[in-house]
């Protein structure tokens, strides 16, 4: 029995190498949550508010990387409707829960590494 365990062992071992367990490879970073002030903070930006609603709260950030608009939400459904009528203007949003950033591609990207979420890309439609 002794050897069978050895055997299992080893190949529970090489499948971990294999397929990467335990690899050094960087992890993205955890999506933020909070106020907006909270996500404006983590991102190293003072907002100047344009929106203050119950609904939808508004800035515009500028840091280093360029300029952008973060904005926070009440609720889930409110972001996704606001995303999904952004998207017929085109454009590159970073979504996280409840918030989003509207910018160029690489102050988007800059601003994922602090703030997390994923990217959605729109699509403009205009009439030709």
């Amino acid at each position: 029995m002794r050897n069978d365990a050895r055997v299992v062992l080893g190949v529970l071992v090489a499948a971990a190498v294999v397929t990467g367990c335990g690899s050094s490879s960087p992890r993205p970073a955890p999506t933020a949550s909070g106020t907006l002030e909270q996500l404006a903070a983590r991102a190293d930006c003072t907002p100047v508010v344009s929106t203050d609603s119950a609904e939808l709260r508004q800035a515009n950030c500028t840091t280093k990387d360029g300029r952008y608009v973060l904005a926070t939400f009440a609720t889930d459904r409110g972001q996704r409707e606001w995303i999904n009528e952004a998207k017929d203007y085109g454009g590159v949003y970073l979504v996280g829960r409840k918030w989003v950033a509207v910018g160029e591609q690489p102050v988007l990207t800059a601003l994922h590494g602090r703030l997390g979420g994923s990217v959605e890309t729109g699509t403009m439609h205009s009439g030709h």
